[in-house]
């Protein structure tokens, strides 16, 4: 049947549920981005750093978002509009999640897109009898070559479209719980092997013995704006989520288990990729090209490293396939919600339309190289700045300041506690909400646009 503006489906299950809000938050950010980043910063004080802001302040703003989409049984603009009326400035929020999940993807794909492409460059012995310069400058060679770079971006953006068109049940729901098990799987097994190596001491010490005098005032803001955006939060994906729950639910126990494996995918890819390259005697500060050019590099000097190869890059890709679903679908329900459209119409026309507006980033590397548009920043960085430092952690600031300021408290306190006998939670969670979240956002937002800097 298809899905309209007059029906609502709802998850299957509550675990259907998990894995879907838990795959939108497992990303690229956990395998590429979160090991780096953790590099870059001394390791064990840097992760505990983390873990507290991820309960202190991730935590309790998706379960805002969470709220939000429930009671309202909307999308991100419905929902607002069902708690505060038509002509309410909130449903502004709600519009610029959208517009950010929308810009978000359409830039999202292009990096995706280098995932699928190393898993055909792993399958075929790409790495295999090459130098260690050789195999990094593959990388300087796929994103330099536009067709290459656009054709893995389009193909990304299929696979998200053809996810999507299922509906909440037969797509996202169905393929979260066949990719976030998959994901797992894969994971433990390049950890298990990354323990068996002769760098996993080297590993478990370098993110578990905390040394507080690596921490820099940078490091605690890098902390903090990675606990924010690895929960997927500012962009519309929990309040959309959020909506296709059934009212009974019990929201605090299943956040905290979508909280929960987003950070065991972290810190595992985090053990898993240090221990194979202290392994080869590399440093764990190499930034961004960790990924691309220096795990390749590892992986061929391991035994059956060619395979090893193979299933990290299906990892990441299947990482990056589970956010993406979340992002397209944050747009499809406002256009089902808010105008009617079918399910067919709302994807295919929104996948043309993140393919289209992606493309200049997908040219940044190559055929506009030189082109900048913001502060000097090439379209692929200026997309990355606007949404990164702007877009998302202002939604996610005043779904903070909403939730903790402006809804009704008994019907707030109502949605949040339910028939569960738990007197601590609604206090707790509502200081956080109201008090902690929307200072440190703020302080994300200072840092990334170099206030803090």
């Amino acid at each position: 049947m298809a899905e309209s503006a007059t029906t609502r489906p709802h998850w299957a299950s509550r675990l259907g549920f998990v894995l879907a809000a838990a795959g939108s938050a497992v990303g690229l950010g956990n395998i590429w981005k979160f090991p780096y980043i953790t590099g870059e910063n001394g390791g064990g004080a840097f992760v505990l750093v983390y873990l507290g802001f991820i309960l202190l302040i991730g935590l309790p703003i998706m379960m805002a978002e969470f709220l939000i989409g429930r009671h309202g049984q909307k999308d991100a603009v419905g929902s607002f509009i069902v708690l505060e009326g038509a002509r309410s400035p909130w449903r502004f929020v709600g519009w610029a999640a959208v517009a950010a999940s929308f810009l978000l993807l359409s830039f999202y794909a292009v990096v995706a897109g280098w995932s699928f492409d190393y898993i055909v460059k792993a399958a075929t012995g790409a790495f295999s009898g090459r130098s260690a310069e050789e195999i990094s400058a593959l990388f300087g060679g796929l994103v330099s070559n536009p067709v290459k770079v656009i054709f893995w971006q389009l193909l990304f953006l299929a696979t998200t479209c053809v996810i999507v068109l299922g509906g909440v049940r037969g797509g996202i729901e169905r393929w979260s719980k066949i990719l976030m098990p998959a994901l797992f799987f894969l994971l433990l097994l390049l950890f298990v092997r990354g323990m068996f190596s002769p760098g996993a001491e080297r590993a478990l010490a370098f993110m578990f013995s905390p040394d507080f005098s690596a921490l820099t005032p940078t490091s605690l803001l890098d902390a903090l704006g990675h606990a924010f955006f690895t929960l997927s939060l500012g962009a519309g994906t929990m309040i959309t989520y959020g909506s296709y729950l059934e009212k009974d639910v019990d929201l605090f126990p299943l956040a905290l288990r979508i909280t929960i494996l987003d950070t065991m995918v972290a810190l595992l890819a985090g053990l898993a990729i240090f221990s194979i390259v202290f392994a080869a005697g590399l440093e764990p500060g190499a930034g961004p090209g960790l990924v691309f050019q220096t795990i390749p590099i590892v992986f061929v000097g391991l035994p059956f490293g060619a395979l090893l190869a193979v299933l990290f890059f299906v990892l990441l890709s299947f990482a990056a396939l589970s956010s993406s679903i979340s992002m397209l679908e944050v747009s499809v329900a406002y256009l089902i919600d808010e105008k009617g459209w079918t399910r067919l119409k709302s994807t295919v026309l929104l996948g043309a339309g993140a393919f289209l507006v992606g493309l200049p980033c997908a040219l940044s590397f190559n055929t506009w190289s030189e082109v900048t548009i913001l502060f000097g920043r090439n379209f692929f960085d200026a997309y990355d700045l606007l949404v990164s430092s702007y877009m998302l952690p202002l939604g996610g600031l005043l779904a903070s300041i909403y939730a903790g300021w402006f809804w009704q408290e008994g019907e707030e306190k109502s949605e949040l506690v339910g028939e569960v006998e738990r007197p601590w939670l609604y206090p707790l969670w509502h200081f956080l909400v109201r008090y902690l979240a929307p200072v440190a956002v703020i302080m994300i937002i200072l840092n990334q646009t170099g206030v803090l800097g």
